[in-house]
């Protein structure tokens, strides 16, 4: 059973994803910016915003993460599933992470910072 409460869940898994979403939008700018489109600066623009947007609330999460002594680290992956190490005021937990499902969230929120969240 995890001592940790949700909100606090919520925050680490937020600190898990939003460098993903990161990765995945850097790859997407090096590749639009070497495509053959004819208007290319609209995209590299809305996906530089998306990123700053991203990027803002990884910040904030990091700083409560300092401030309620929380840390998480990635300690191991294979082709299912990454384990990630959660220290939480002392404590340890392990918890494993089904690949497809890290895939499928990060596309979720993805979807979320380009669209709704631009539209907030």
């Amino acid at each position: 059973m995890t001592k940790i409460p949700e909100k606090d869940h919520h925050i680490i898994e937020q600190a898990i994803y939003l460098p993903m979403l990161l990765t995945i939008l850097n790859r997407d700018l090096k590749i639009i910016e070497n495509s053959p489109f004819k208007l290319k600066k609209p995209y590299l623009e809305w996906i530089e915003e998306t990123m700053k947007s991203i990027q803002k609330e990884l910040s904030s999460i990091k700083r409560y993460m300092k401030q309620h002594q929380i840390k998480v680290e990635k300690l191991k992956s294979d082709e299912t599933f990454t384990m990630y190490l959660f220290l939480y005021k002392g404590y340890e937990e392990h918890h494993n992470y089904f690949n497809p499902r890290l895939r499928n969230r990060s596309e979720e929120l993805l979807r979320y910072y380009l669209f709704q969240k631009g539209a907030n």
